[in-house]
């Protein structure tokens, strides 16, 4: 069976989704499936640029291929008679961010008439593949909100979990993943304010130099940068996962996150207790407040709240990582079972 994987790429930026598409060809290779990956270049600015990607998306053509497996706007446009969606989610910014005020197609009527374009494509790509799966909950619910599709979820495993065996704590509280406004690390830093004795360590990629900017000029006005290591880079595996096995938490605040998220499924699987927020979405399927982390509001003052939790009982941050262990454990991810069902 040949089996092509499709996603996109925008350049010099890589996260959750990247980590996916690369471990997804790795794991159909080691099941014995020919398989391969192909990225398609991709840019939502300017947002008329939308509608020459979905049409340079829409007119490719492939040949000598059994299953198309796609997994991001505009890649799972590409026409194909045997497609499987993985559909980490759609060009949100023409869904729900629209929706609370976070997009950045124009709010008059050519903006509207991307946004109709979006969708259109989006319900043919989806009426003609076979199955669709999603990675969360989150993720069906606004399939079929939006799109009225129906949906298997079907959740990514955890990448090389033989890396995070957990540790002894070093006393930080660990932020990972991209920097971007989106992730909210800002708001970390700023909670330092509220946690006397706490200490950060903020470790990814940031996605434009603005990006990294602006946490060490927060970390200035707050005056808490004795109290900041910022890893602003793209970190090895093996570096990131020793930075999760010493920590004392990790802390994981997207807005409205389709999925658990790596950063989240790693620190449970050291038996590290996560802190997120209550409107990050996908996450909150599995962190629960005081029992496997903390759940706290998108403030600087109830996120100092849970910092200052963390660091004055570090007996009890360690009991809600076990907990967490637990209950990525009971979830039973592994790829050979994914594979199976992406294949099948």
């Amino acid at each position: 069976m040949k089996v092509l994987v499709l996603s996109t790429m925008v350049p010099f930026v890589h996260g959750g989704a990247e980590e996916l598409f690369v471990h997804l060809v790795r794991n159909l290779k080691a099941k014995g499936i020919d398989a391969e990956g192909f990225r398609i270049p991709f840019t939502w600015n300017p947002a008329e640029r939308l509608i020459d990607e979905m049409l340079i998306a829409r007119q490719l053509r492939l040949y000598n291929i059994d299953r198309v497996i796609a997994l991001k706007f505009p890649a799972y446009l590409v026409p194909w008679n045997d497609k499987v969606l993985w559909l980490l989610h759609q060009y949100r910014q023409a869904y729900d961010l629209l929706d609370v005020g976070q997009s950045n197609i124009p709010d008059d009527a050519r903006g509207a008439q991307i946004i109709q374009a979006i969708r259109t494509a989006d319900n043919a790509a989806f009426a003609e593949s076979k199955r669709i799966f999603v990675n969360a909950p989150t993720t069906a619910n606004r399939l079929m909100h939006y799109n009225a599709f129906a949906s298997e979820v079907l959740r990514p495993p955890l990448n090389d979990p033989e890396l995070f065996g957990g540790g002894e704590s070093e006393g930080y509280v660990l932020a990972t993943g991209r920097v971007n406004a989106g992730k909210r690390q800002h708001l970390l830093i700023e909670a330092l304010r509220f946690a006397p004795g706490a200490r950060l360590v903020i470790a990814g990629p940031p996605d434009t130099p603005d990006d990294a900017q602006r946490l060490r000029r927060i970390a200035e006005e707050a005056g808490v940068g004795d109290r900041v290591q910022l890893h602003l880079r793209f970190l090895m595996r093996e570096e990131l996962a020793d930075l999760v096995n010493r920590a004392l938490a990790v802390a994981y605040l997207p807005f409205d996150e389709d999925s658990l998220g790596y950063c989240t499924m790693e620190a449970f699987q050291a038996a590290k207790a996560v802190i997120t927020t209550n409107d990050s979405g996908g996450v909150l399927d599995i962190v629960q407040h005081q029992r496997n982390g903390w759940v706290s509001a998108p403030a600087p003052e109830a996120l100092g709240e849970a910092l200052a939790a963390m660091h004055a009982d570090a007996a009890r941050a360690a009991r809600w990582g076990g907990e967490g262990r637990a209950a990525m454990d009971a979830h039973h991810l592994n790829w050979s079972a994914t594979i199976e069902r992406l294949v099948a």
